[in-house]
């Protein structure tokens, strides 16, 4: 098997019925409200499903299914694990390991739902004698660079000192969303922001302001993964998977080979190109995923769209925005739309949604999405190119 182009499609794709503060279900409950709203889009008989992939226990989901899948995946490494899902999926499928798969993520980001308060680095855990023995937890976080803030904010002022980037062209990423998000009536923010507005919010950790750090939701979604040869047996349109790649770089931020720039982005990215067959010409929409206002810049440098420098200047200039030539993370992204702690299920079904001709901030004529996820701190990365145009035969 050389290539996993046109061997699998997306029928069914859908989040949880509620996104943002969701104060009443466990993690578990928005697992299985959004499997159950995948399951309902496409109309499929959940005992057709043999595969399942999931960051939470793939036995528990099964077992409150009902389902004794054939194949299973619990691969997890941060945010864009759901796009390694979807990769791994469809190699599945075309190896013959399994026919139909269900990927779900949830998490109760915000109200931490049923979760234990105590974490392992936390300094009461610490107290009664546990230590963090990671990689970061040995490293780095002794220093004082703990979380993402700290350990993003290390790279991108790197950037900042080699490329010249402003402090009004990280500003121009939230303000380049929101005009999404605008048009999204399920984002958590909606309100058109300025430049201004994203410098005059208060500093979480230079150079990063409120503005331009993720949102803390709750909520999830999943999907409906199966043949290309079957997609058109469901009601939905199909979403083709033709282009995927996946890497892994370091656990530690501080020993990236470059902090300016993400190795793991650029492998996963140009395998999926390759496979794909499409050149960034051919690319209509792009979902970059932004826990942070660097992530596009460094997403759009990294996977061959701009060239080094030159991404904060691109949107700032508006090329990103409603209206320009490569519109990017049209639900607002995890600054304005949903971020409940691990994004990249958020921005496939954005991608989803583009293809089919569904999202609620519609671009004209999509027929090919990049999606590009990361995870941890750079420490991962998934690519997943999608298109809506049909098999030649």
């Amino acid at each position: 098997m050389d290539s996993l182009r046109y061997k699998a499609a997306i029928v069914g794709a859908s989040e949880t019925t509620e996104l943002g503060s969701i104060p009443d279900k466990t993690a578990f409950q928005l697992h299985v409200d959004a499997s159950v709203n995948a399951i309902n889009d496409c109309g499929i008989d959940k005992n057709e499903i043999d595969g399942i992939a999931t960051t939470m226990s793939p036995a528990a989901l099964a077992h409150y299914l009902g389902i004794v899948p054939k194949w299973i995946d619990n691969t997890q490494v941060g945010g864009t694990s759901f796009l390694v899902h979807v990769r791994h999926a469809a190699a599945a499928i075309a190896s013959g390991l399994c026919e139909t798969v269900l990927v779900a993520m949830a998490e109760s980001g915000r109200n931490r739902v049923g979760e234990q308060t105590g974490r392992i680095g936390d300094v009461a855990s610490m107290s009664g004698g546990r230590r963090d023995s990671s990689f970061p937890g040995q490293f780095e976080s002794i220093y004082g660079v703990a979380g993402p803030t700290t350990q993003f904010g290390m790279g991108v002022l790197r950037y900042m000192k080699e490329t010249g980037l402003t402090h009004e062209q990280l500003a121009s990423v939230p303000v380049a969303q929101r005009k999404w998000a605008n048009k999204v009536p399920r984002a958590m923010y909606g309100e058109i922001i300025t430049i201004e507005d994203v410098i005059n919010s208060r500093i979480i950790c230079y150079p990063f302001h409120l503005l331009e750090c993720c949102l803390v939701t709750d909520g999830g979604g999943a999907l409906i993964i199966t043949s290309a040869d079957r997609a058109k047996d469901f009601p939905t349109k199909p979403v083709y998977i033709i282009g995927t790649g996946e890497s892994v770089e370091s656990p530690v931020i501080s020993q990236m080979y470059d902090m300016t720039t993400s190795a793991a982005f650029k492998t996963s990215s140009k395998k999926a190109f390759e496979e794909a067959g499409v050149t960034h010409d051919d690319v209509d929409h792009l979902m970059v995923y932004d826990a942070f206002a660097h992530l596009p810049i460094y997403g759009l440098e990294d996977l061959g769209f701009v060239k080094r420098g030159e991404a904060g200047s691109f949107i700032e200039e508006g090329n990103t925005s409603p209206g320009g030539k490569l519109p990017m993370n049209t639900n607002g992204g995890g600054l304005s739309y949903t971020h409940s702690g691990m994004y990249g299920m958020y921005a496939i079904q954005e991608s989803v949604r583009q293809v089919r001709g569904e999202a609620a901030h519609q671009v004209d004529g999509v027929r090919t999405s990049f999606c590009q996820g990361v995870g941890g701190m750079f420490m991962a990365a998934g690519s997943l190119v999608f298109t809506n145009e049909e098999p030649h035969r």
